[in-house]
C-alpha cells in the first residue's frame, strides 16, 4: 500500500513538473518565440557578397566536439581535407538550411568532419531580382561563388553538394562548357527526369499536355510574359510546399500541443516552423526557364541543351557522383533523381535511397546518421591531394546505380 501511495506521488510530482514545463513553453510560444527558433546560429565569415549572392565560410575554429541530434558528439578533426566543400541549397528557403539547429546543422556536420566548408546563399529575392533566369543562378552566380571559395581555400578544386535544385545547379554549372575543377558531386533529391515519377515531374506532364498544344496552334511563348509582374511574395512558396502535405502541416500543432511540456521539442519544432513560414519568392525567370525546359521539353532528361549562350552538356561531367533520393519523396521519386548517373561519363558513381521525405531526407533527425554520414565518409575519400590518382575512380564499368548500399551500417 505504501509502494503504490509511493508510485502515485512520484507520477503526480511528474504531471505537475509537466504541467509548469508546457505552460512556460506555452508562454514563450505565444509571445517569445523568436526565443525557441534556433536557426543560424553557427559562426561564419562572408567571403564574398554580391546581389543578391553570397558566399559564406564555416571553420569551427577553437570548437572541440559539435552536439548531435541523438544527444551524442562528433568530435571536431583538425587536419582539414585539401578539397574544400561548397554546399548549394535550393531557390526559394533561407539559408538556414544547412544550419537549422546546433544539433541539426549539416555545415557543422561536415566542418567537424574535417571539411573546409562554404555555404552559397542565394539572398533574398526582391521584385527587382524576378528576371534572373536559370543561366544567372547555374552559370554567372556559380561561377562566382565557385571563384571566391578558390581564392580564399587555395584549392583549385572544389566539391560540390546540393539538395533539390541546389543539387540541380551544380549539375547545370559542372556540366557547362569549359567548366574545370569539380572534383566530386552529391545530389540529394535533385530531379532531372520530369517522366520519372513524383508530385514534380506530374506536375510537370500536366503542364505539358496544353503546352504542347499552344505551341502547335499559336506563337505563344512563356517568356513573353513580364517577370516583375508576376513577381510573387514569400508566402505564396511556403502555401505551396505545405499544399504537399496539407495533413501534415495541421497535425504538427497537435504534436505540439501533446508534447508542449518537452523544451526540445518545442525549440524544434518552433524552428521548423520558422523555416517553413518565411520562405522566399522564387524569381519568375527561373520559373519560366523551368517550365520551358524541364516540365514542357524535359531537356535534363537528355542530357544537352543550351543556357543563355553556353550548351550544357551532363557527359561534360567526369566528377565522382553520389546520388541520393528519399524513400519517402512524393515531390522527387527515386526514378526522377537517378536518372542523372545515365547522361553522365563519371565512372565512379552511387545511387542510394534514404530515409525521409523531401526535406526529411536532408533536415530530419535520420539525415545525420544516413546522408550526412554517408556523405562525409564518401567525399573523405575522395577529396585528399592525391585522391583523384589513387585509383578510386573506377577503371572498370560504371557501378550499378540502382543498387543500395546499406547505408545504416554506417
Amino acid at each position: 500500500m505504501i509502494e503504490l501511495a509511493r508510485r502515485a506521488l512520484d507520477k503526480g510530482l511528474q504531471w505537475n513538473e509537466r504541467a509548469a514545463d508546457a505552460a512556460s513553453n506555452g508562454f514563450d510560444w505565444l509571445f517569445r518565440r523568436s526565443e525557441l527558433v534556433l536557426s543560424g546560429l553557427t559562426d561564419h565569415e562572408v567571403i564574398f557578397e554580391g546581389d543578391p549572392m553570397s558566399v559564406r565560410y564555416y571553420s569551427l575554429d577553437g570548437v572541440a566536439h559539435i552536439d548531435l541530434a541523438d544527444g551524442g558528439t562528433l568530435p571536431v578533426q583538425k587536419i582539414k581535407h585539401p578539397v574544400p566543400l561548397v554546399l548549394v541549397p535550393p531557390l526559394g528557403v533561407t539559408t538556414e538550411t544547412f544550419d537549422l539547429m546546433p544539433n541539426r546543422s549539416l555545415v557543422r556536420h561536415m566542418a567537424a568532419c574535417g571539411f573546409q566548408v562554404y555555404l552559397v546563399c542565394w539572398g533574398v529575392p526582391e521584385r527587382r531580382h524576378a528576371t534572373l533566369g536559370m543561366a544567372d543562378y547555374a552559370d554567372r552566380m556559380m561561377g562566382q561563388a565557385l571563384q571566391a571559395v578558390r581564392n580564399h581555400s587555395g584549392s583549385q578544386e572544389v566539391s560540390l553538394m546540393g539538395w533539390c535544385m541546389g543539387g540541380l545547379l551544380a549539375l547545370l554549372h559542372a556540366g557547362l562548357e569549359g567548366t574545370q575543377g569539380i572534383r566530386n558531386i552529391v545530389t540529394v533529391a535533385s530531379p532531372i527526369d520530369m517522366r520519372g515519377g513524383g508530385l514534380v515531374a506530374g506536375v510537370a506532364q500536366a503542364i505539358n499536355t496544353p503546352a504542347r498544344l499552344i505551341r502547335k496552334y499559336s506563337d505563344f511563348s512563356i517568356y513573353a510574359l513580364n517577370p516583375q509582374t508576376l513577381h510573387a511574395p514569400g508566402w505564396v512558396t511556403s502555401l505551396a510546399f505545405k499544399l504537399t502535405d496539407p495533413v501534415g502541416s495541421v497535425t504538427t500543432y497537435w504534436d505540439l500541443l501533446t508534447k508542449l511540456w518537452d523544451r526540445g521539442f518545442v525549440e524544434s519544432h518552433s524552428t521548423t516552423s520558422d523555416y517553413l513560414n518565411n520562405m522566399l519568392s522564387y524569381p519568375v525567370g527561373m520559373v519560366q526557364d523551368l517550365v520551358a525546359k524541364m516540365a514542357v521539353g524535359n531537356q535534363f532528361a537528355k542530357g544537352e541543351f543550351k543556357l543563355g549562350q553556353k550548351m550544357v552538356r551532363f557527359k561534360n561531367i567526369k566528377a565522382p557522383m553520389l546520388v541520393f533520393a528519399g524513400e519517402t519523396d512524393v515531390l522527387v521519386q527515386a526514378s526522377a533523381a537517378r536518372g542523372i548517373l545515365d547522361l553522365v561519363d563519371s565512372r565512379d558513381t552511387s545511387f542510394e535511397t534514404a530515409p525521409g521525405g523531401h526535406m526529411g531526407v536532408i533536415l530530419g533527425a535520420q539525415a545525420q546518421g544516413v546522408v550526412w554520414a554517408r556523405s562525409a565518409n564518401w567525399l573523405a575519400q575522395r577529396s585528399g591531394a592525391n585522391s583523384a590518382r589513387s585509383g578510386l575512380r573506377r577503371k572498370g564499368p560504371r557501378s550499378d546505380a540502382g543498387k543500395k548500399m546499406a547505408l545504416r551500417s554506417q
